[in-house]
């Protein structure tokens, strides 16, 4: 769902223009997506990195509102339909320090992204790939290799340790499963 660039972090995408007066369409990576308007200002990634890194340009939401299925942003000095059009697909990060402090034992889903998963026997089943949110409960997707497990992420049942200072994770699961 997320992904870190040094100290950023992915919260959305710059779907589309919206109209002629410069709002874009705003795909969001937060639950629930308007949380995305939360974290300001905007950092948003356009073009591929260069050196000086001006890749990543600060930008602020003047104005947003809900829209259908998605959310539409005013940026600031984004005044028309043509500058809008020069921003779409733009990543929008965050700076990570202006999230929110979690309770203990609650993760964002970036924090778990990467963590090598094992058993509580010291069976390495592989790298958290990224989670899913299912409805019933979100899954671990373990990749190692070209193998693929789906783990649900189910605190205390199967989850019984994260230690993120060591990036890893231990959980109660049959590696043969």
């Amino acid at each position: 769902m997320t992904q870190l660039i040094e100290e950023h972090l992915l919260i959305g995408k710059i779907s589309s223009v919206f109209g002629v007066k410069g709002w874009v369409k705003i795909f969001s990576h937060t639950d629930p997506k308007e949380n995305v308007m939360k974290y300001q200002p905007w950092l948003i990634q356009v073009g591929p990195k260069r050196p000086d890194g001006s890749h990543i340009r600060e930008v602020k939401v003047t104005s947003w509102r809900p829209h259908a299925k998605t959310l539409v942003a005013k940026l600031a000095a984004i005044d028309d339909r043509n500058a809008a059009e020069a921003i779409v697909g733009a990543q929008i990060y965050t700076h990570r320090d202006s999230l929110e402090a979690l309770d203990d034992g609650d993760f964002y889903w970036s924090d778990l992204e990467g963590l090598v998963v094992e058993t509580l026997d010291g069976v390495v089943l592989g790298k958290i790939s990224h989670l899913v949110e299912t409805g019933a409960n979100d899954v671990m997707v373990v990749v190692d290799g070209s193998t693929e497990r789906l783990l649900p992420y189910l605190p205390e049942q199967v989850v019984k340790d994260v230690d993120l200072s060591n990036k890893r994770m231990r959980v109660d699961w049959d590696p043969d499963f």
